[in-house]
């Protein structure tokens, strides 16, 4: 059977980016397909002779119907597909109220729901996919992402080879002072540790840098602490796979974002690869 990928979320929040992603990646996209046609079409992939392997089904608004009709729908097809088949997958997309009201004022387009405010309009949309959203998988918030980095957390989350049946990982860094980020299973605090922000030469370099990176491990409490997180996620993650969770998302913060959190991210990714764990890496605010 194909493998099926259900991307869906607020309007605003990156669900063409998504799509145009997936489909460099080799997907076969359908954008906006009617609900009720949903598993027409998957039987239709299905027939001998079929050589889609990779469904990615791109829903939003409307396919035919009104946006209440349509959301009304949808949580009854998902269950449906879930139940005809095991590659399933559903992600969200989502981002702050604030952040999507500021994008459609930006590019002046109109809410799909746009039957009252842009405000108005939002609240009618997160309550209607509300349902849908509690089925997701995995939940990205685009809030502090741009087009490009959007596209990198689609590559890293969907560009594996091994399929729905293995729980893909990932690791991602961020500064506390640009916000927790809303779409982490597991937060670690490493702002304890020594701050290569404080050394001169070290400032300007990221924990991508050999310099930074080899500050940062160098001392014995991040040693520590790298080792009591290896530990701990060793632990717990064969529990998040037998509770048949798809993607786990683990984020360590520093102050910035760019120094102590980058670097450690990227030792915890080494470690979990070493135990035979798929992992993506993710830095949110490196580059600012």
């Amino acid at each position: 059977m194909s493998e099926f990928l259900v991307v869906t979320g607020m309007s605003g929040a990156g669900r063409s980016t998504a799509a145009a992603t997936l489909e460099d990646m080799g997907w076969f996209v359908i954008d906006n397909l009617p609900a009720a046609l949903i598993m027409k079409m998957a039987e239709l992939v299905d027939l001998p002779g079929s050589e889609i392997e990779r469904v990615a089904l791109v829903i939003g608004r409307g396919g035919g119907s009104t946006g209440a009709e349509y959301f009304d729908d949808l949580p009854g097809v998902l269950d449906a597909l879930r139940k005809d088949r095991t590659g399933v997958r559903v992600v969200f997309l989502d981002a702050g109220d604030d952040v999507l009201i500021r994008r459609y004022e930006g590019t002046r387009r109109r809410h799909p729901l746009a039957a009252r405010g842009v405000e108005e309009s939002i609240a009618d949309e997160r309550r209607l996919l509300q349902p849908v959203r509690d089925r997701a998988d995995l939940f990205i918030d685009t809030s502090d992402l741009n087009s490009n980095q959007l596209r990198t957390r689609i590559l890293e989350s969907f560009g594996d080879e091994q399929g729905a049946e293995h729980m893909q990982t990932s690791v991602v860094s961020f500064g506390y002072k640009h916000g927790l980020p809303l779409d982490v299973d597991v937060v670690f605090d490493c702002r304890f540790l020594p701050n290569p922000f404080w050394v001169e030469e070290l400032r300007p370099f990221s924990g991508l840098d050999e310099p930074v990176r080899d500050y940062v491990l160098s001392h014995p409490e991040s040693q520590e602490f790298l080792a009591k997180v290896d530990d701990l996620l060793h632990g717990i993650l064969p529990s998040f796979v037998r509770e048949g969770k798809s993607y786990l998302t683990i984020a360590m913060g520093c102050t910035g974002g760019r120094h102590r959190s980058v670097a450690l991210a990227e030792a915890l990714a080494e470690r979990l690869r070493a135990h035979g764990t798929t992992v993506s890496v993710f830095h949110r605010d490196v580059d600012r």
